[in-house]
């Protein structure tokens, strides 16, 4: 018998959308749908899902092929339609590494229950309903649209993929965003195999005891089980970074390989060798080597006696200037940063590693960081694929500088929303490496200065001056690039509705250096309620906030503010002449326990004008979850202030 083993990393990602659930703990057989299971109207634990996974049932395993390993992933799924909203869980779709190679995911026993008249139908899938993608050379993906799915359906399925890729397994996913009655798996693999196990999330998944046994081809292999029952749906609450960070997820990656003769050959990486491989690839350490493509540019940038601030934000601002993102995230190189250079455009990595070059051309301690972008999830182990997006980090004044120049607005130690993403990895020539906190240190402020006019007739008219500094000025620059006025002024009026914009002009839009403003006129016909001889109106106006964002009765997961904040309001409003102060909101200063954020609330009467300040801290972007029924009494104390009104009588 052969023992080879193909060390190709198998990116075999299972994107589930179907999902179900079981009232029984009994022995799950496809095709043994009962009348119950499609009588059942609601979740009998969560009444608002749209659907359910009843049953999954995972196996991978390893069979040899032509002397040759393969590994054979196995899943069978049961899945309950409650709702037109959850007919989405009726497709699903398995995405592979096939690498240039053939390979077939293979769907039997595909059938729709529905409950017609009493008795049961069955609706087989047709081939009408699979399809295969082609995502590119080495990545395909194929994908099944159950038949005949209606309210009340129960869908059942079962797949197959046999691969000689397994560096890797295919993800499990034990939760979903619809609750799973029963989920197990069962993993059977040669003794000749140490795989590390990663299990993310909040679900107790219970593991017994590995068991050893041999098999017909003379060699042992270990068996390991997982099960959980009733687990909840993972709903997207407010100010989550990436969902999947939190879900129960297993992974699987290949640690050891013990060849017969016991040799062992390494596969899995420490952070150190992960770092040394990674700068010894062509498109990545190679790049860095050159210069000449850009030496002349840049002494056009440098001037003499230039301090290293100066010169991280000239070759920063040149880089931003000069190159075009394509939207890409890598951190390796397409086509190389010296013909990105010469068309002006390429991927994240082209476009770092080439400030990176210069940085360092400079005499800048400049070396590339490593980043897991919010939308890719959290590096969680040593991995060439943990990672998909790279950086600048300069070592000055002992601490690190992050610059990134795929967006035209960042600033030295400000990267994009998209990479800040609790830690990074610098990658040194030598192979050494360490974690660099990505979390901002500076508080990114905005600021509304408004004065207005109230009328005896409850309109207000105004003007509005509205700053965005630092990261709240970022991601304003951004989300307004290319708009006109005409847009904007829309998008204000569609924001606080019954209000009318004019003399619309953005302040310090292209002067990085300075907080972005926008600043307009206004009248708002909808801001007072007269009743009788009293008028009643918030001093916050149409700022408050309204809805407590934080409604779940526990949390498990942590609270995501991405960045240190400051809201600050100051609203002068001159009253309506004949009218007289009966009442005003009383001052409020809360703070939060260690720290976290304060809300400060004061509204004062002098001279015929009401004057309110009021200032919304929050001091630590990522607070764990222990802490969340104080942030949620916080925010229902806050909003609760914020639209308690000032009450006007007429004289």
């Amino acid at each position: 018998m052969k023992n080879q083993l193909h060390t190709k990393t198998s990116l075999l990602i299972t994107a589930l959308f179907f999902i179900g659930w079981t009232a029984m703990a009994q022995e799950f057989k496809l095709g043994k749908v009962t009348k119950e299971e499609l009588q059942e109207k609601v979740h009998p634990t969560d009444t608002s899902a749209a659907a359910a996974i009843l049953h999954k049932r995972g196996k991978t395993y390893f069979v040899i092929s032509d002397g040759y390993f393969e590994m054979v992933n196995e899943v069978e799924m049961r899945i309950k339609i409650y709702k037109k909203e959850g007919y989405k869980y009726a497709t699903d779709k398995v995405t592979y590494y096939s690498g240039g190679k053939t390979l077939k995911v293979y769907f039997t026993d595909a059938y729709t229950y529905n409950l017609v008249g009493g008795t049961i139908e069955k609706t087989k899938l047709k081939s009408e309903g699979e399809f295969v993608e082609k995502v590119n050379a080495e990545v395909t993906r194929e994908s099944i649209t159950m038949p005949n799915v209606k309210e009340g359906s129960v869908i059942e399925y079962k797949y197959v993929l046999k691969t000689p890729y397994f560096m890797k397994f295919s993800d499990y996913y034990f939760q979903y965003d619809i609750p799973v009655n029963s989920v197990t798996y069962e993993t059977t693999v040669p003794a000749y195999f140490d795989y590390k196990r990663y299990l993310s999330g909040y679900v107790k998944i219970d593991i017994p005891e590995q068991k050893v046994r041999g098999n017909t081809y003379g060699y042992n292999e270990v068996i390991t089980n997982y099960s959980a029952k009733n687990v909840p749906a993972l709903k997207d609450e407010a100010h989550v970074n990436n969902i999947d960070n939190y879900t129960s997820i297993l992974k699987y990656e290949l640690g050891t390989y013990t060849m017969q003769d016991g040799t062992k050959k390494k596969y899995s990486l420490d952070w150190q060798s992960m770092a040394k491989k990674v700068y010894e690839m062509e498109l990545f350490g190679d790049q860095l080597k050159q210069t000449e493509y850009f030496e002349a540019d840049l002494k056009n940038v440098l001037t003499p006696g230039m301090t290293p601030e100066a010169k991280m934000a000239a070759i920063l601002s040149y880089v931003q200037n000069r190159m075009t993102w394509n939207e890409k995230k890598d951190y390796v190189c397409d086509k190389g940063i010296k013909k990105a250079y010469a068309a002006k455009t390429g991927n994240a990595a082209e476009i770092n590693l080439m400030l990176t070059a210069m940085l360092r051309s400079a005499g800048l301690n400049a070396d590339p960081v490593l980043i897991s972008t919010r939308s890719n999830g959290v590096s969680l182990f040593p991995s060439l694929t943990a990672y998909n997006y790279v950086v600048a980090g300069v070592y000055y004044n002992e601490s690190f500088v992050l610059l990134d120049a795929t967006s035209k607005y960042t600033l030295p130690n400000q990267l994009p929303v998209r990479a800040l993403n609790w830690l990074g990895r610098l990658i040194k020539p030598n192979g050494n490496t360490a974690e660099i906190d990505l979390v901002p240190k500076v508080v990114s402020k905005e600021i509304v200065f408004l004065t207005s006019e109230l009328g005896k007739d409850g309109k207000l008219t105004g003007k509005i001056r509205d700053q965005y500094f630092d990261l709240y000025g970022y991601s304003f620059r951004e989300n307004n690039s290319g708009s006109t006025t005409d847009t904007n002024v829309e998008k204000l009026e569609k924001q606080f509705p019954g209000m009318v914009v004019g003399d619309y002009k953005i302040l310090n839009d292209d002067d990085l250096s300075k907080p972005v403003a926008e600043e307009f006129t206004f009248t708002h016909a909808a801001v007072a309620d007269i009743i009788g001889d009293k008028m009643y109106i918030n001093p916050l106006l149409f700022f408050a906030k309204r809805v407590n964002p934080f409604n779940q009765e526990k949390r498990e997961y942590p609270i995501d503010f991405v960045y240190p904040t400051q809201d600050k309001f100051m609203i002068t409003i001159k009253l309506p002449e004949g009218y007289t102060v009966e009442s005003v909101p009383a001052p409020l200063s809360l703070a939060m326990e260690q720290g976290l954020g304060t809300f400060k609330y004061n509204v004062v009467v002098q001279n015929g004008q009401m004057q309110l300040t009021s200032i919304f801290d929050v001091n630590v972007p990522h607070i764990e979850p222990e802490f969340y029924n104080t942030l949620k009494d916080f925010y229902r104390k806050m909003i609760e202030k914020q639209n308690e009104k000032i009450v006007l009588k007429r004289i």
